[in-house]
This record gives C-alpha cells, structure tokens and sequence, in this order.
C-alpha cells in the first residue's frame, strides 16, 4: 500500500488546478511546474494509485471521481502544512514566506519520523533510513522554515515549539492524503485504517460492539485503539495521531474539537460483594461518608461528580486517585472502599458476585457520552460506517433498557 509521504507533494497541489483549469498547461503555469513535468508527474500518480485521475478530451481533461476525492483531499493537506508554517512564526533570515510550496515528502517524513521517536537514531531504527540521510533531510527542512525545529539539551534532543507546530500540520497532513489513498483504493479496504481513542466507559460494550460489526463486514480494515484518559487522548485527537475520541463529553466542547452526544449515562456506587454497606436500607451520604473512596483523577467528569456528591458537608476520605478501571476492580474486591463508575463497566463484575451495587447517586449523578473529533475532519467510507456502527450500538443499548 502506498504511503502518503511516497506522492509528490507539487503533483498533489497541481491536481486542484487541473480540476479548475481542465488544462494540464494552465494547471501546470499555475503552479509553476512545466508541462512536461506536471504531464509525467500525473502519470506517475496514477501508476501509484492504481487508478486514474483524469480523462484526456477533446474537450479538455476531466477528472474522474478518484481525481476529484485526491484532489479535494490533497488541498485540505496543503492548507494543514501552510497553517503549520505560519504558526511557527516568522522565521529568519533565510526562511521562506511560503516553505511549505517547497517541502518535499522525504523532509516531512524525516521530520515526524525524528519527532516521534525522539532521536536520530531510534528514528532511524523504525524508518530504515540511514542516520545521515534522516540528519540531512531534517536540516535541509529547518533551513527552509528558517527556524530551528530541535535543539540539543542536557536530556538529549527535544523538538521544539516551532517544530511542534509543524509536526502537528504534518500529521494533519499525512492523514489526510492517507484517507484519499484509501478512498481511490482499486481494492477496497485494503490500506484503511481507523485511529480510535478509547476513553474507559466506551471499552465496555458500546466500543467493542461497534468494532465488532466493522469488522465482519470490513475484514480488511485496520482498527487501532488506543486506551487513555480524556487528558492524555486529546492532543493525539489534535495532532491527527486519533480520529476519534469515544467518552465522556466536555462542557463547554474545547476549541476546535467537535462533540456529538450519544447517551447519558447514569453513575452508581460500586464496592465489592459482601460489602457492610449491602443488605441494610438505602445507604445515605452519611453513610458513604464513613468509607474510603477511589476517585477520578483531577479535572476529570468522574471526580467533579465525587466532590458534588459530597458538596454541603464533609469530605469522605480518598487514599486512591485512580483512572484505571482495570486497578479500581482489583482494589474493590479486596477492600471495603468504595467508587462511582458507570454500570456498563462493572456489569459483568456484578453479575458474576465479584462486586455489587451499593447505591444509586441521589444527585449529581449523570454524565453525557458521545463522540469528539476535530473541526473540519472529514471521515471515509468506512469511516462513516463505523460511525453509523458506534450510533447502532447505542440505540441498541436503549432498546435493550426498555425491556
């Protein structure tokens, strides 16, 4: 399957301007490629893709429904590099006004590939590409920003803000071509991917259940999930590391993110079988205020609904700050501490005696579950079938209440 950074980024700017011309010359002119150049480069494309962009008329050149999709696609990529490069601020004396018109697909994969492994020589371990080839391509990049893009410090190499930036429109970048090659894929499936953040509610049912039906239907897709909290899942969502983020929603929805509730959930108190609090009457906030409890970490839904529970009176103790369901279940069971959590995730806890309700919240105790993606994202196919897959799931939730 072909890589983004294996396209030529000049071809790519060209395609919006044959769609627009309907001329290989005037595309050409327009960005400053000769004809026979931008002629070879087109026909390097299609043998790339496996596909064809365009239609040779009388008429003019037409492009086909692949060369609309690589077309629209390799514009928004642009746009996130251009972004980038003026959100690295001015550079110096010998960078250019418009450095990413000359950034080929070898610098920028040298780049991220240095930004995320951290050093020349783990990135090159996972690239295959020589250390000096990597140093040379990163430098010859970092002369057309005319800013420094890392520096050497006491703990080793470290990418810096400006850098960052530009890895970031990099990403955003390499994501979107990634989606084009997917789209015009004479194969379909094959090469797709989708980047999924896993918050801890959504790896209970409705996450698994979603991935599942994708998956008997679209054999050949990649699915990566990666785990975490809404702190650590944001910036890769930002970055274009993640698609989507499935969990608990923010309010108010943080800048240039996009939320899309899907149910509310209802929190209950949690502890384990046999638990002192069980087999008496309702328990009050008296009661739960004589045990210790697990609580969220700071700043997260879970532990803003904890300190509300108690507010108006005395604070139970916490001794345990905690985010991983997996570690709260382990610590319950043998302990008589006490936690609020969802009941989707403790639901087959409960059912096999390992822990037991010992409450419902008297307030404070819902919490909205939905989707968060980026502005202006622009899922595939088959991303748009999971996305229709995640909302199946949750009506079949619902349905399943109402019984």
């Amino acid at each position: 399957m072909i890589t983004p950074f294996a396209l030529n980024l000049r071809h790519l700017r060209a395609l919006a301007a044959i769609v627009a011309h309907r001329n290989v010359s005037a595309a050409a002119e327009a960005v400053s490629l000769s004809q026979p150049a931008l002629t070879q480069g087109l026909a390097k494309l299609e043998r790339q893709l496996g596909i064809p962009l365009f239609l040779r008329r009388t008429d003019g050149v037409h492009a086909t429904p692949a060369g609309l999709v690589m077309a629209e696609r390799a514009t928004a990529a642009l746009d996130h590099l251009a972004k980038a490069v003026r959100a690295m601020g001015r550079g110096g004396a010998r960078g250019f006004a418009r450095a990413d018109l000359l950034m080929t697909g070898t610098q920028l994969h040298a780049f991220l590939s240095l930004a995320d492994a951290g050093s020349f020589a783990a990135a090159s371990a996972r690239t295959g590409i020589t250390q000096p080839a990597l140093h040379r391509a990163v430098r010859d990049l970092e002369q057309l920003c005319g800013i420094a893009l890392d520096e050497r410090t006491g703990r080793g190499l470290t990418i810096t803000a400006a850098g960052r930036r530009l890895a970031r429109g990099i990403r955003l970048a390499a994501a979107e071509i990634a989606a084009a090659i997917s789209e015009v894929s004479p194969d379909p499936g094959v090469g797709t991917r989708i980047a999924i953040g896993a918050m801890p509610l959504s790896r209970a049912l409705l996450l698994p259940a979603a991935i599942a039906a994708l998956m008997r239907n679209e054999p050949r897709v990649t699915i990566d999930v990666r785990e975490g909290s809404w702190r650590e899942l944001v910036e890769p969502l930002r970055d274009g590391a993640i698609d989507l983020m499935v969990g608990a929603l923010r309010d108010p929805p943080p800048s240039g993110l996009v939320q899309e509730p899907l149910f509310v959930d209802r929190l209950i108190v949690v502890g384990r079988a046999g638990h002192p609090l069980l087999g008496g009457p309702p328990p009050t906030l008296d009661d739960y205020r004589r045990y210790g409890w697990v609580i969220g970490q700071p700043d997260t839904p879970l532990r803003r609904h904890w300190q509300r529970l108690f507010e108006g009176g005395p604070t139970p103790a916490a001794p345990l700050e905690c985010g991983s369901v997996m570690v709260i279940r382990g610590v319950l069971g043998q302990s008589d501490l006490l936690t609020l959590l969802s009941a989707d995730q403790v639901a087959v806890e409960i059912a096999n005696g390992m822990l037991a309700l010992i409450g419902a919240l008297p307030v404070h105790g819902e919490r909205t579950i939905g989707l968060t993606t980026r502005e202006g994202w622009r899922p595939t196919a088959v991303q748009t079938r999971f996305l229709g897959l995640l909302r199946a799931a949750v009506e079949d939730r619902r349905l399943q209440e109402i019984e």
